[in-house]
């Protein structure tokens, strides 16, 4: 508990540990550009389906990245996530310490590094994180307070789900994929992780995340009023700043393979801020630990393009994904044909 970021309280400057070296500090972030990611206002799909498919596959290949408004999610129901995330971070140390953990076998646990003793540097930020699908199955092992968690939580995680399946199917027909070709085994699985930066005494020195790519298929995030995410495009990096109630959705690097590259998984990292923390909840869909990983065989029979990356089995890709992350290997490299 006492390696929590969140429990060393009044810092007044950045501890060496959390000081990256010179070449990796985000400097100044107020001098990066602000262009935006596209905002897709999702009440299309009732009037207009191709048009919204039509926005959702360029944002994915051109960005990786999108907001979503008008998602069918209701509002009071975010407000209740966002707010009782923060409820859990500001409980008492004793109240948390029931599901910290440094066990990676864990299924729900409080940790601030995915590896902390291997770290050179650590990162400005905790989690909690838990399995949410099928929610029934799962749900007795999240925390158990604040009181109000698991009801709150539980409802939220039905919702996303619903949204981010129906996001797959739109961006199958985008591909030219069959109807509920991500159904079953590509889907099955459902992580939730509530992401807690504190107050940073020097946003320059840091970073709440590190620049990566998510390993899973596609993420819906919700992240409050407080900027912070940023996105990789061109070299450049982008501010996503916050739009009332909006989800940021990302592409992760299955679904890159599975369009044959046609998809990009983009590069993103998290700046700290020194005038607010920020908490954000993050819903990734993933498949089924044992799930075959390939190009869609449906994509490259139809141009006759060749597959960008081999067929591997999902768990050897997550084991492969952290050393390779570890050591600074692009993940996808040691998968390409």
């Amino acid at each position: 508990m006492e390696k929590l970021i969140s429990h060393r309280s009044n810092l007044q400057s950045v501890p060496q540990l959390y000081i990256l070296p010179p070449e990796t500090r985000p400097g100044n972030t107020q001098v990066l550009i602000f262009e935006t990611i596209p905002v897709i206002d999702f009440l299309q799909l009732g009037t207009d389906r191709a048009e919204l498919i039509k926005q959702v596959t360029r944002a994915a290949q051109e960005f990786g990245f999108f907001q979503l408004i008008n998602h069918g999610v209701p509002d009071t129901l975010l407000d209740k996530v966002l707010n009782v995330a923060n409820e859990f971070f500001e409980l008492p140390g004793e109240d948390k310490e029931s599901v910290y953990s440094e066990n990676p076998m864990q299924s729900c646990r409080l940790y601030t590094s995915i590896d902390y003793m291997r770290e050179r540097v650590h990162y400005w930020r905790d989690v909690l994180r838990h399995p949410c699908h099928p929610l029934e199955e799962h749900i007795q092992f999240w925390p158990q307070k604040p009181p109000q968690y698991r009801d709150v939580v539980g409802s939220y995680s039905v919702e996303v789900r619903k949204l981010g399946l129906c996001l797959l199917d739109l961006i199958s027909e985008g591909l030219g994929l069959e109807s509920g070709f991500f159904v079953g085994e590509l889907s099955q699985v459902q992580i939730m992780a509530t992401n807690h930066y504190p107050l940073c005494p020097d946003p320059s020195l840091t970073l709440g995340l590190p620049k990566h790519s998510d390993v899973n298929l596609i993420t819906l995030l919700i992240q409050g009023e407080v900027s912070g995410l940023q996105v990789l495009k061109d070299e450049q990096w982008l501010t996503v700043q916050p739009v009332p109630n909006a989800f940021v959705v990302n592409i992760g690097h299955i679904l890159q393979i599975i369009s044959n590259g046609k998809l990009c998984s983009a590069e993103h990292r998290v700046v700290t801020n020194e005038k607010s923390s920020r908490t954000t909840v993050a819903s990734y869909i993933n498949p089924s630990f044992n799930c075959q990983i390939e190009p869609a065989k449906a994509l490259l029979a139809e141009d006759s393009s060749a597959p960008l990356y081999r067929a591997f089995a999902y768990k050897d890709f997550l084991r492969t994904y952290v050393t390779d992350t570890h050591q600074g290997v692009p993940p996808l490299e040691r998968y390409a044909l």
